[in-house]
């Protein structure tokens, strides 16, 4: 018995040397990874003495609220049906928050004081949504909000008293309005429509007259109405009209032209605008290039925003929120190896506070570096990128996992990645590009992804696997491929497509059927119908297409084992069609793993499943990659 025993301890101890990740680098918990922030989505409120944020309680996300200058805390809500998911100051006493969606897919909102006094429901149909418009308190107790709870296809705007949570109709649709914008007074004169292929800006000089069309462009050039100016004649604004890349501009509202070139980057789409002051006016601006760039575009807060980076070196700094008079700044901080912390900025005492970390379990000294990189895709084409590689790691022969972001008109970026840090800390080199369609690049970049979904982006992906290769970083024999949405879909088209490239594919959420996906979006998509059969494909005229680039008729080109994870309450994927896709792989002898949650939508919100998702996602990689 004891022989037996001692035998038995040789072989774990070798079993354990032979899963060390290069240099016996320490292998994390996953919980650590995936830990969730114990605070988050700071609000300040306008007068900037009270701070209201989210934190879970019993199980779900609920409301607190504190002083600016002390930490004690006071819990507003005690849901423990659905969580919450927003929340926004409506005056210097009041919160509007929304709940998650529930069982009629609405999204319940509701209004309650700082001190947890006055709850009221702000009642919506079944299937409503509401957004705030202009949370700028008016005529004592009125605040603007939208809301389809007449036609789930277009948004109306209200008034909503935020006392008693009754709204009252103020502009009515006219039937092709899918944004409106209002100014710091309350007035309601500028929205934004069209046809869904071209789109509009209308615009009325007062509330009696009538929205007259002040110009309209084709929905693949972008002129996107941020605020008034002082004088209600022009419009700070996002415009490519006319170049490429989206710069800042004033817009005149009478002549229908740019009236001022604010600022333009000429290698990257301006993606942030930050403005200060009751006439918005803009002071800083951001863009993307290998890492996030600041422009400051005034004097004064170029000063402030020395000293905020003097106080926090080498750091990404993102500004979330302001009080009214901008005299405090909340502030969100990270790096690569660092998941940051939210902080607090008293720009008259020039003080930096910091109000939580958002993840404290992650050591920096722990993880890895994630590098800007680039290559050419199949048609001379430019794609940028981000390579993870291993602590302690040479970069060469590696076994490497693609992640394919979720777009796909978002983009990579650079900065933390719990998911990227868990994979390299497990050994494997992690490569994220930006295939064409992603966000940031410019019109022509983005516009080169549409009607390519099964097709050149597919391509874009692959050639990185092609870099990866070339360069001698992957071991040819260990790539596997992961990703979530349209991640998830490029990583089973991958394995149809190139079925002796990757040793396993994993999908999360990943699309299988675009006839589908498209079918899925809720009502108020219905304006956007058009552009989506643009850049997706039309469902009537484009049939062969898509069924070419949806997974689900192509199950019999897969011959690489693979991973599924899927809610049973997901819009974009019908969970009937995931099950019988993986019946038809099994019947064909395919390895399957097959994750599904009945309760769980697109994301999985659930602690335990989600944990329970990567544990199991990284078994199936060191199944595949480390121990064949």
């Amino acid at each position: 018995m004891r022989s037996c025993s001692k035998k038995y301890y040789w072989i774990i101890l070798l079993l354990l040397a032979a899963c060390k990740t290069p240099a016996d680098v320490e292998i994390i918990p996953v919980e650590s990874f995936f830990a969730t922030a114990s605070q988050y989505n700071y609000r300040i409120s306008p007068n900037g003495k009270n701070l209201a944020f989210l934190k879970n309680y019993n199980g779900k996300v609920n409301v607190f609220v504190r002083t600016v200058d002390d930490t004690t805390s006071l819990r507003l809500t005690s849901f423990t049906d659905v969580s919450v998911r927003s929340l926004n100051w409506v005056g210097d006493d009041r919160l509007f928050c929304e709940k998650e969606q529930d069982s009629t897919k609405t999204f319940n909102a509701f209004l309650i004081g700082k001190n947890g006094n006055s709850y009221v429901e702000v009642n919506a149909m079944p299937g409503a949504k509401i957004n705030i418009l202009n949370n700028t308190v008016h005529h004592g107790s009125q605040i603007l909000i939208t809301s389809n709870d007449k036609n789930q296809s277009l948004f109306d705007v209200y008034q909503l008293n935020i006392e008693t949570g009754n709204k009252r109709l103020f502009v009515k649709n006219p039937g092709n309005i899918f944004l409106w914008f209002a100014d710091n007074t309350g007035n309601v004169n500028l929205g934004l429509g069209g046809d869904g292929v071209n789109e509009t800006i209308y615009f009325r000089k007062n509330n009696q007259d009538a929205f007259k069309a002040v110009i309209s462009n084709n929905f693949k050039s972008t002129l996107q109405p941020l605020a008034f100016t002082k004088n209600k004649r022009f419009i700070y604004a996002l415009s490519n009209l006319n170049r490429d890349k989206l710069a800042l501009v004033e817009f005149d509202l009478f002549t229908g032209k740019e009236a001022k070139l604010i600022y333009q980057n000429p290698q990257a789409d301006i993606s942030e605008v930050f403005s200060a002051g009751a006439d918005a006016v803009p002071v800083a601006i951001t863009y993307e290039l290998a890492k996030r760039q600041t422009h400051l575009l005034d004097k004064k807060y170029q000063s402030i925003y020395d000293d905020i980076t003097k106080k926090l070196p080498n750091r990404e700094i993102q500004i979330i929120d302001k009080d009214t008079l901008a005299q405090h700044l909340i502030l969100k901080t990270y790096t690569d190896k660092n998941p940051g912390a939210y902080f607090i900025y008293d720009i008259n005492k020039k003080s930096l506070t910091k109000l939580s970390a958002i993840n404290n379990k992650i050591n920096p000294d722990e993880m890895c570096e994630m590098k800007p990189i680039s290559y050419k895709s199949t048609d001379g084409l430019t794609i940028y990128g981000y390579l993870t590689l291993p602590q302690n790691s040479k970069g060469e022969n590696l076994p490497c996992v693609v992640m394919p972001h979720s777009g796909p008109s978002i983009r990579n970026n650079w900065g933390f990645s719990a998911e990227v840090q868990f994979l390299a800390n497990q050994g494997y080199a992690v490569l994220q590009m930006n295939y064409r369609g992603s966000a940031g690049y410019g019109k022509a970049f983005q516009t080169a992804g549409f009607k390519n979904w099964g097709t050149k982006m597919q391509d874009d992906i692959y050639y990185g696997v092609k870099w990866l290769i070339k360069e001698r970083i992957a071991d040819p024999k260990k790539v596997a491929i992961f990703g979530y949405g349209f991640g998830g879909y490029s990583a089973l088209n991958q394995a149809i497509m190139y079925p002796t490239t990757y040793k396993c594919a994993a999908s999360y959420s990943g699309y299988i059927n675009l006839f589908t996906y498209i079918k899925g979006f809720p009502a108020y998509f219905k304006p956007y119908k058009l552009m989506l059969n643009e850049i997706i494909g039309n469902p009537e005229a484009d049939i062969e297409y898509l069924k070419r680039s949806s997974p689900v008729f192509q199950v019999d080109k897969i011959k690489t084992p693979i991973l599924i994870a899927q809610g049973g309450k997901d819009a974009k994927v019908n969970v009937n069609e995931t099950n019988q896709f993986v019946k038809e792989l099994r019947k064909r002898k395919i390895s399957v793993e097959y994750i599904l949650n009945e309760n769980e939508t697109q994301l999985f919100k659930d602690p335990e499943h989600k944990l329970a998702l990567y544990k199991q996602l990284g078994a199936f990689l060191d199944k595949h990659l480390k121990t064949q």
